[in-house]
């Protein structure tokens, strides 16, 4: 196994980033929430709140409007280095975790899906695994987020697709599922297997 990184921020959507009717769709970061735990299992995830206790994730299958009822999208991993990308190409607004990811990992370099084929898996800083994740599929872009990123300026529908085409391929983050159940914490290290 190769060391990727160590988790720097866990968090979950109480509910879509999503509002409004296609076309006019738009995206509002506003509900996520940095969580100090994640429990991570086969139908998502909850994180948990000091002061607010344990919180379900849009993307699990138990919230009352779940985004995951086809169980591919439950759980969703990003890093510190795709973030650096978008902020070098869409400006200050996008702050470390505004696409959504459930866990960032800081990371030294960029990630493909290919890098990730085999999965991933979380260890405690005492070195004992918590939890092994399943490589899904890249989070795809979106027209929404890519509008917000630009500010909410309308764009020409090339120079749009040359920004959906810049998020493709994992930048915006990487769908995860879980055989079994876990917590994860800041701090705990993320491998590759």
């Amino acid at each position: 196994m190769d060391s990727i990184g160590t988790i720097t921020l866990l968090q979950i959507q109480r509910s879509t980033l999503k509002t409004g009717e296609k076309p006019q769709r738009v995206y509002d970061p506003a509900p996520l929430l940095r969580v100090t735990q994640l429990a991570l299992g086969p139908d998502g995830a909850f994180g948990f709140a000091p002061g607010q206790g344990w919180i379900v994730d849009i993307h699990h299958r138990a919230h009352p409007d779940s985004k995951n009822l086809d169980g591919q999208n439950g759980i969703s991993l990003g890093f510190t280095t795709h973030y650096g990308a978008m902020r070098d190409r869409f400006g200050s607004r996008i702050a470390l975790g505004c696409a959504g990811e459930n866990i960032i990992v800081e990371a030294t370099r960029q990630f493909a899906i290919t890098d990730l084929e085999a999965g991933v898996a979380i260890f405690a800083p005492d070195g004992s695994q918590r939890l092994r994740l399943t490589l899904l599929d890249v989070a795809h872009p979106c027209r929404p987020f890519t509008g917000w990123a630009l500010g909410g300026v309308m764009v020409e529908r090339d120079v749009l697709k040359a920004h959906l085409q810049f998020l493709e391929g994992g930048m915006r983050g990487f769908l995860l599922g879980a055989d079994a159940t876990g917590v994860v914490l800041v701090g705990d290290r993320v491998m590759v297997l």
